[in-house]
């Protein structure tokens, strides 16, 4: 097993996951040496008698050279290498480009050329009415996924997730609130009525596994989750950390006021699988006529599938919700128990 950005929060979870399954070698790609040595010895540490199950490869994904290295001999593939900060990505779009676009066709190539088995690859809510360039790029990474499986993958299953706000991940706002409270500064809120998916990184990682087990080519997987304000998950934070002041800084780069998983267009096609959608391939092939004389009586369903329309967890339910995440977890005890003390 091949894990891009296998350094990551979600590195570091499907690892934990499959560590200790009958996968006989598990393959870390990224190009931080840092964090390759820290997952090391922290393997060491913790699971002394599974660490050499772990083989470390230093690349990077917009190098077709290093993928074809680390991917010889391997049977699946969970791409997460990405650059996914929406601001950094809107001062540097064509560095989104370069990882999110052609890193994505050069892991695909790679696979379909090793004979890989199956392909899973990692999106975002962004990717889906994009407003922002990371959006932009991850909707263009997930119109190479799609191509891929359509033209000619041969025997490599390609397919997709996407999820919106995964809690405590690098670079979301949860850890960012925790560290401005106890650090006795005002907590920073953008929009108090935006609204955000709400699901733990073991959730991820289950959307992933359950793609990887049913997917057909070309496939997109998205997982049924809550949403909370950002008001009412600021306020859950301080139940649990203590009180601060709240700070409204106005809307960023390229913010939505709510997350879309899936779009109009993509729930007419989709499937209802109780936990999860499965959004099926678009099969239409290069026959224009398909697009521009015969088209389709009707292309898309009522209403997106949204943080706004979804459930909505109240601040109580916020509260466990994010207990849920182990950062939340460990920085409580670190805390010395927060507002629970």
């Amino acid at each position: 097993m091949l894990i891009t950005g296998g350094t990551g929060s979600f590195g570091h979870t499907v690892l934990k996951h499959f560590l200790n399954s009958s996968i006989r070698e598990i393959r870390i790609f990224s190009r931080d040496e840092k964090k390759q040595d820290d997952m090391r010895h922290n393997l060491q540490a913790i699971y002394p008698y599974l660490a050499n199950k772990v083989r470390f490869f230093i690349g990077d994904v917009r190098n077709r050279q290093s993928i074809d290295d680390v991917m010889s001999g391997v049977d699946y593939v969970f791409h997460a290498a990405a650059l996914k900060q929406v601001p950094s990505c809107e001062f540097f779009p064509m560095e989104a480009v370069r990882t999110n676009v052609i890193g994505t066709d050069n892991v695909l190539h790679s696979a379909i050329a090793n004979g890989v088995e199956r392909v899973v690859c990692l999106s975002t809510d962004k990717a889906a009415y994009p407003i922002n360039a990371m959006g932009t790029s991850k909707a263009m990474m997930e119109k190479i996924i799609y191509a891929n499986a359509r033209n000619g993958a041969g025997r490599t299953t390609i397919c997709c997730t996407r999820y919106g706000n995964v809690m405590c991940s690098r670079g979301s706002v949860i850890p960012l609130f925790i560290d401005q409270i106890l650090n006795g500064k005002s907590i920073t809120i953008t929009n108090p009525s935006m609204t955000r998916f709400l699901m733990n990184l073991d959730e991820a990682v289950e959307l992933v596994e359950f793609a990887f087990k049913n997917a057909n080519p070309g496939d997109l997987f998205i997982q049924k989750a809550p949403a909370s304000t950002i008001g009412d998950l600021a306020e859950a934070v301080q139940r649990l950390f203590g009180r601060t002041d709240v700070k409204i800084i106005g809307t960023r780069h390229g913010e939505k006021l709510f997350e879309t998983l899936m779009t109009r267009e993509e729930r007419l096609r989709s499937e209802d699988m109780g936990k999860y959608f499965r959004v099926h391939a678009d099969t239409r092939d290069l026959n224009y006529d398909k697009f521009v004389v015969e088209g389709e009586v009707k292309t898309m369903a009522e209403e997106s599938y949204t943080s706004h329309n979804t459930q909505r967890l109240d601040i109580d339910e916020t509260v466990k919700k994010i207990m849920t995440a182990d950062y939340v977890q460990k920085a409580l005890v670190n805390a010395g128990g927060g507002a629970f003390s």
